[in-house]
């Protein structure tokens, strides 16, 4: 089926529906591309832009487990996401061992910012993307969309993992490179195995990408960036471009966790007798519907909220997959930590309300905004 394209923004409120799972797809020992079939009364709300990711839920021993997994399909047809097993993860585990074609999963509709605008007026340039391990699902999706968007545009892929047999979509990287061999540039490098070319043997570490930029790019003549994969192979690619003088503007991340310590509430004073801190009069809103309620602010918004919205949306709860995002429209609000806004987001009022704290007396947050 093809889906439409949405745009770059929308209002609505993604929500999860029951997906059958149309085909199951080993992409290596410990991965696997999950394809569903979307009915067509849904087609509008499951149509996706390159880079965005799906989050499947699950109970567990009672719980309401909830993971992101970007989806690795080009613009316009059925979501596909690809999953590698987290060492000791239930969740990972079971869709890559589990999971058979025909079973149906609690999915939420597409969410995510870490998507090129295909529409946008001028071309698409040159997109460079660096991705390692997993990393490379959105990468796919980006590429691949990309390309048949613009017939002008270029696509370079820095591409880190540790062995061949470790390489997530092997063979479709290589449909790409030569379905489009004037215009999309491929390099694979390998930490545990060595390579014929130097350059390509390592880790994909500050010093190799430098080495890569200067061998392979015009860094001046690149659009936009795109940086997906372990934390510290990200934060040091930022750091390089930004030290090499790119646009902030211009590079964008996703993380799938977070490597550093979990950020501290903030400190607030508790009564020595009944143990409980100020509280704040927070105001969320949510299809149109505001609920109020008394929030402690040693607790996050969303953590806060939970009990009398439960349907507020959210998945990794660590300030890196985006999906509670909100805005900030009264009073002020601390955001403890964020992996996945972009400073534009930031600077117009967005918050994750996963690692957001009430800062005044009354606050107000916008989910449909």
């Amino acid at each position: 089926m093809t889906l439409p394209l949405p745009p770059v923004r929308s209002r609505r409120r993604p929500a999860f529906h029951a997906l059958r799972v149309s085909a199951v797809e080993p992409l290596c020992a410990d991965a696997a591309a999950l394809t569903f079939d979307v009915p067509d009364r849904l087609a509008a709300e499951f149509a996706f832009r390159p880079g965005q990711c799906l989050t499947v839920r699950r109970e567990i021993d009672g719980r309401d487990e909830r993971r992101s997994y970007s989806i690795c399909a080009p613009a316009g047809t059925a979501p596909r996401i690809g999953v590698r097993v987290v060492p000791g993860g239930l969740f990972s585990s079971w869709l890559v061992h589990g999971v058979r074609p025909g079973d149906t999963l609690q999915v939420m509709a597409p969410t995510g910012a870490f998507a090129p605008d295909l529409t946008g007026a001028g071309g698409l340039g040159h997109q460079v993307l660096v991705a390692a391990g997993s990393g490379v699902t959105p990468m796919l999706s980006i590429a691949a969309s990309v390309l048949a968007a613009d017939e002008d545009a270029h696509v370079t892929l820095l591409y880190g993992n540790r062995r061949t047999g470790t390489v997530m979509f092997a063979d479709e990287l290589a449909d790409l490179k030569d379905r489009y061999p004037a215009r999309f540039q491929l390099a694979h490098v390998l930490s545990r195995e060595p390579r014929e070319a130097g350059l390509l043997s390592g880790r994909l570490d500050t010093e190799r990408l430098t080495a890569l930029l200067d061998a392979l790019l015009d860094v001046r003549a690149v659009a936009h960036w795109w940086l997906c994969g372990p934390h510290g192979m990200v934060r040091d690619a930022r750091a390089l471009l930004t030290g090499l003088g790119v646009p902030v503007d211009r590079v964008h991340q996703e993380l799938f966790h977070a490597d550093d310590e979990p950020p501290a509430p903030p400190a607030t004073d508790r009564d020595d007798a009944t143990g409980r801190g100020p509280t704040s009069e927070v105001t969320v809103v949510l299809d149109g519907r505001a609920t109020t309620f008394a929030a402690p602010r040693h607790r996050s918004i969303l953590d806060g909220a939970q009990q009398a919205r439960p349907d507020l949306p959210f998945a990794c709860k660590g300030g890196v997959c985006g999906t509670c995002r909100a805005l900030v429209t009264d009073g002020d609000a601390d955001m403890r930590r964020n992996y996945a806004l972009e400073p534009a987001e930031v600077s117009a009022g967005y918050v994750l309300t996963c690692q957001t704290y009430a800062a005044s007396d009354i606050l107000t947050v916008d989910y449909d905004s």
